[in-house]
């Protein structure tokens, strides 16, 4: 009996950008369902609130099948076992994101081991890409067009910049 696998793809998001697009349709490439954990993240003093990313995060994925958008503020693993997922997903652009989501990979294994973290790197064209790049673009009013999925661009776009913080 095959078992139905669901990954979990915990982050901020604070925007959702094409390299965390290029990771997500890649997650779908290997499981059965991916779940996009969107983080509350207080201590990173986000740009936007968690609802606007979340209603980011489900623009820039319409169409895409067997994926869904939860906003979250527990521990990951403690969410990934509520949602039955076994994987989390965790992209790395750089040798400089190794250290960091290694350890974090450890950490998460060391709370529940029966949960595996899977890390995904994006295509070229979207390593340089950060969120906190865009987010420093965007106070500049910069272009950000080639950074983010066109739905994303739109919603922040029609936003007023005095609520980009």
């Amino acid at each position: 009996m095959k078992t139905h696998k669901i990954a979990l793809y915990p982050g901020t998001f604070d925007p959702i950008t094409n390299g965390h697009f290029d990771i997500i349709e890649r997650a779908l490439k290997l499981f059965d369902e991916v779940i996009i954990a969107v983080a509350i993240s207080v201590d990173k003093k986000p740009m936007f609130t968690l609802n606007e990313r979340i209603e980011m995060t489900k623009e820039a994925i319409k169409g895409l099948e067997n994926i869904s958008v939860v906003g979250f503020d527990n521990l990951t693993v403690e969410l990934a076992k509520e949602r039955g997922a076994t994987i989390l997903i965790r992209g790395l652009r750089a040798i400089s994101d190794f250290e960091f989501e290694l350890q974090l990979g450890y950490l998460n294994n060391s709370l529940d081991d029966s949960i595996e973290t899977v890390y995904l790197m994006p295509k070229l064209k979207h390593a340089f890409i950060s969120s906190s790049s865009v987010r420093n673009l965007l106070k500049f009013n910069a272009k950000t067009e080639h950074l983010l999925p066109k739905k994303v661009q739109e919603i922040i776009g029609s936003m007023n910049s005095c609520t980009l913080r």
